[in-house]
């Protein structure tokens, strides 16, 4: 870890996130200051134990980098956000997904959730409920199979080509989650009718908009 962690520190569990949001950052919020932190090895646990093993390593973590100078921290993985959202580290600490959950329920009621891991799928049903506020939502989920093989392999235009193809055989439904941050380049491949919504923009648009002061506070259902 750095010894200054920056106004926004992104958490990662896999380092194909960092080039996506420094394109992002560079896009839409020239000048901000981000710094990546790398840590496989929470996603791996969370996987094998479930994401409550990881919340005390996650809560050190993200306490180190605020007492190095974070001032909002934005989550890219969808297993852990709700660990790192309770982390209560004295700073805003946000996951990634959650802007994109109320996209969701504000397309309609119908809404189906790809994702490459098992551990993503449960974490996202939940946001999405969260975000709903008591409205009655139907939401579905699909695991794209063997997806999550290529990505693990480098096949990274295989594993965006499989969500999309996934993504293009939806039928009924008002909104398609694309639950995990790594299948985001999949939205410019599909062909279908239904939207199909990422997280990667819109949650470093809420980020950015706590490090700056303008917005915060963990659990906050940012806007889309």
């Amino acid at each position: 870890m750095t010894s200054y962690a920056g106004p926004l520190l992104l958490l990662h569990t896999s380092p194909v996130h960092i080039p996506v949001f420094e394109s992002l950052r560079d896009e839409d919020h020239p000048g901000l200051e981000l710094t990546h932190l790398v840590a496989e090895e929470l996603l791996e646990r969370a996987r094998a134990q479930g994401p409550d093993a990881v919340a005390d390593d996650v809560r050190e973590t993200l306490g180190q980098a605020v007492a190095a100078g974070a001032r909002a921290v934005l989550c890219t993985c969808s297993t852990i956000g709700a660990i790192a959202e309770r982390a209560g580290v004295g700073v805003p600490v946000l996951r990634v997904d959650r802007p994109m959950a109320a996209a969701a329920v504000a397309a309609g009621t119908r809404i189906v959730v790809l994702a490459a891991l098992e551990s993503t799928l449960e974490p996202t049903v939940a946001l999405i409920q969260d975000e709903a506020a008591g409205r009655s939502v139907d939401v579905r989920t699909l695991l794209v199979p063997g997806a999550w093989d290529r990505f693990e392999a480098g096949d990274i235009d295989g594993y965006v080509r499989a969500v999309a193809d996934a993504a293009d055989m939806v039928t009924g439904a008002d909104a398609i989650v694309l639950a995990q941050a790594s299948m985001a380049p999949a939205r410019y491949l599909t062909t279908t009718a239904v939207p199909v919504l990422s997280s990667p923009g819109p949650g470093l648009a809420a980020a950015a908009a706590a490090a700056s002061g303008t917005v915060g506070g963990p659990g906050r259902a940012w806007p889309a």
